[in-house]
């Protein structure tokens, strides 16, 4: 079926499997794949990773000399800043030569004894994939539950334990988003649901420790576009249910004294309305996009009374300014603003005394609120980092206007010097006009002779933004002469939301052409060019890969597309798969003529030709639920029969993990590793 000599590439068998929308007719040659249980399929793969191995063998040590040297820069033993919740802190902790997290707690002071609540590390030795998640810790602190996926494929199962003796509960509840909130009697707890098939969160239930009776159903999310949770709000008053999609909210409440009441709706949906909701002190406070408040504005009601007609405004919406997200304290508030792209931090006193903002003074950073569980403080905990500068945690005191810095991140190795970076935020302009800001890091020293290797970065979905982040696994590449760049394309919400209506929908090639118009203006300037250009993205920035290398493959010398969404119109159409029917207002419904054409027209595996293309890596995840692992799989199988090229092509499946590929912290460095060791070989660095 598969060839698997290590000088041949595999050769997938051709199956023609037709496909028909709207009288247009597809023809899939490679269709079989989409059956995970078919041996053919597992051969294919195997295949694949046997060929990828040997063609890179020559970089294997490379490898793991990158992988030592990024290990070496992370503090093994290293913690959390605890924080304190209920009369306990709480503390995350890793040990050397340990893959997983300890979780731990103290009682009252941090000078009290440590009780181990979780060691990851044991409870991960007989599986290749572990993930623990959802860690909730009954009212009287006696309990907790939490959920656990072995399979990488995010259907968690929640159990319960006793934190005292750790003797776990007969109670298991399977095919769970792992997460669940204790009621207020600490035996009542409430848990979503995954569909079977589709995976998507539909259904709340209520289980009562002990019982034996079956769990209530107490909500179920009729909409297959919606999905739902539930979770506890900040004043531990309510269990709140919260239904989302991509366009539209809606909210339902109970008393967390009075579980076996009925859940209420605070609003009831309404196409194209969003909004969150905060409860303190007799009010919610509702962040909503309420009459065509594109960035949001903040609104409150008494708890009592949550007809929208009683939403009173308490700060207004701004054009150019997006609301994030709000921190409630007993004396302030606490604002996350985006403004021309920066993260800004806003402090108001709830008595209008005092309104001003955080100072930060580098042109391209990331600064974001923390873990704030009290109402009744004055500190304020927040993080800051920038391309340069390594995280800190930092605790503000809103009053007296100090702060102090809780923790720095630790590089260790002895070669970092943050004095030794730089970074910018540059704007190249778009095909419509519209100017697209960078943001770059560098070894200082770099000349603009087009003979740096850059290495360019985008998502530009969802209105997911990257912000510029410091990693040291990134300073592998930046001290061997790379520039490294985060292009802030349209989709994502960088520059506001109105930054993501602009690449969505009908108008998604904006996402795909601003990257272009991104690489291009690095090349005219001279950072790089195109001998030493490259791109990353991954799941749906791995579309954009897709997008990116049809249209304009000639800009760039290399690729990595990591779990990459390529065969958008057949998973679109397909609402038996993970996600599809819930990214209809993100991507639009092929099942109406307009939306399928549009697909059609950019989807990268419906669209690749006859030409050259970039050196490529693509990695896939046989339990992927997010982007099936048949979708990178196909598109190499079809960019090898119809390329003209003699340049590289792998793909890499981990046969064990799913989107977020391998579990373990070290274990996904070397994914890492593998992945920087295919763009240096490509500049012929190998030390």
């Amino acid at each position: 079926m598969a060839k698997t000599l290590s000088d041949n590439p595999p050769s997938a068998k051709k199956i023609p499997h037709q496909l028909e929308k709207h009288n247009d007719i597809r023809i899939d040659n490679y269709f079989w794949m989409n059956d995970r249980d078919q041996p053919d399929v597992i051969e294919y793969l195997n295949a694949e990773n046997s060929y990828c191995d040997s063609q890179m063998v020559h970089t294997k040590v490379f490898q793991k000399d990158l992988f030592e040297e990024m290990k070496a820069r992370i503090k093994e033993d290293d913690s959390s800043v605890p924080y304190k919740y209920n009369g306990y802190w709480y503390i995350t902790k890793f040990e050397k030569g340990k893959d997983y997290p300890i979780y731990s707690r103290k009682k009252d002071t941090l000078d009290n004894p440590e009780e181990l609540l979780f060691d990851c590390n044991e409870m991960a030795k007989d599986h290749s994939y572990f993930k623990l998640v959802g860690i909730s810790i009954s009212p009287d602190n006696k309990l907790v539950s939490y959920g656990i996926d072995t399979s990488g494929r995010r259907q968690y199962t929640i159990y319960i334990k006793d934190t005292k003796t750790h003797k776990v509960a007969t109670d298991r509840i399977d095919n769970t988003t792992g997460s669940s909130s204790w009621a207020n009697d600490n035996k009542t707890l409430f848990y979503t649901k995954k569909d079977e098939i589709t995976l998507r969160a539909y259904q709340i239930y209520k289980h009562k420790l002990g019982e034996k009776k079956e769990d209530e159903l107490v909500f179920e999310e009729k909409d297959d576009t919606f999905g739902t949770a539930v979770y506890k709000s900040k004043s531990r008053k309510y269990i709140i249910i919260a239904c989302y999609s991509t366009l539209t909210n809606e909210y339902h409440i109970l008393n967390a004294n009075n579980p076996d009441d009925k859940f209420e709706v605070f609003q009831p949906r309404v196409r194209g309305l969003e909004y969150s909701i905060a409860h303190y002190n007799g009010c919610f406070y509702i962040l909503t996009n309420k009459d065509k408040a594109i960035n949001f504005k903040l609104m409150k009601c008494p708890e009592n009374d949550r007809t929208m007609k009683n939403w009173e405004e308490v700060m207004e919406h701004r054009e150019h300014v997006l609301i994030e997200n709000i921190d409630i304290f007993k004396d302030y508030l606490v604002v996350s603003e985006r403004d021309n792209g920066l993260n800004k931090i806003r402090i108001m006193r709830w008595d209008n005394t005092e309104d001003y903002y955080l100072p930060f003074d580098n042109e391209t950073y990331t600064a974001y609120t923390s873990t704030n569980v009290d109402f009744d403080t004055e500190l304020l905990r927040y993080g800051y980092n920038s391309l340069t500068t390594p995280s800190s945690v930092i605790e503000f005191n809103m009053r007296t206007k100090t702060k102090t810095v809780l923790k720095e991140q630790e590089v260790l190795g002895g070669k970092f010097n943050k004095d030794n970076y730089a970074s910018e935020r540059i704007w190249a302009k778009a095909e419509d006009g519209t100017k697209i800001p960078m943001s770059l890091v560098y070894k200082k020293g770099i000349k603009k002779d087009g003979s740096n290797p850059l290495l360019q970065y985008a998502y530009g979905s969802y209105g997911s933004t990257v912000d510029p982040y410091f990693s040291t696994i990134r300073l592998s590449l930046l001290d061997r002469g790379f520039i490294y760049v985060i292009a802030h394309i349209r989709g994502g919400e960088y520059l506001g939301r109105q930054w993501y209506e602009e690449g969505k929908l009908l108008k998604k090639k904006n996402t795909f052409t601003d990257f272009i118009a991104c690489s291009k203006h690095l090349i005219s300037k001279k950072y790089t060019s195109s001998m030493h250009l490259y791109a990353m993205g991954g799941s749906a920035g791995g579309l954009l890969m897709g997008a990116i290398i049809n249209k304009a493959p000639e800009l760039y010398n290399g690729v990595v597309a990591a779990v990459p969404f390529v065969d958008v119109v057949t998973t679109m159409l397909d609402d038996s798969i993970p996600l599809t029917t819930g990214e209809y207002d993100e991507w639009g419904n092929p099942n109406e003529k307009e939306f399928y054409n549009y697909m059609k027209s950019y989807s990268p595996y419906d669209n690749i030709q006859e030409k050259d293309y970039p050196n490529m890596l693509v990695t896939a995840g046989l339990h992927d639920s997010q982007v099936q692992y048949w979708e990178p799989a196909k598109w190499v199988a079809k960019l090898r029969e119809m390329k003209t090229d003699s340049n590289k092509l792998y793909l890499k499946t981990n046969m064990d993990a799913g989107h977020g590929g391998a579990s373990g912290r070290f274990e996904s460095i070397k994914e890492d590793a593998e992945e920087f060791a295919f763009l240096l070989d490509l500049e012929g660095i190998s030390s």
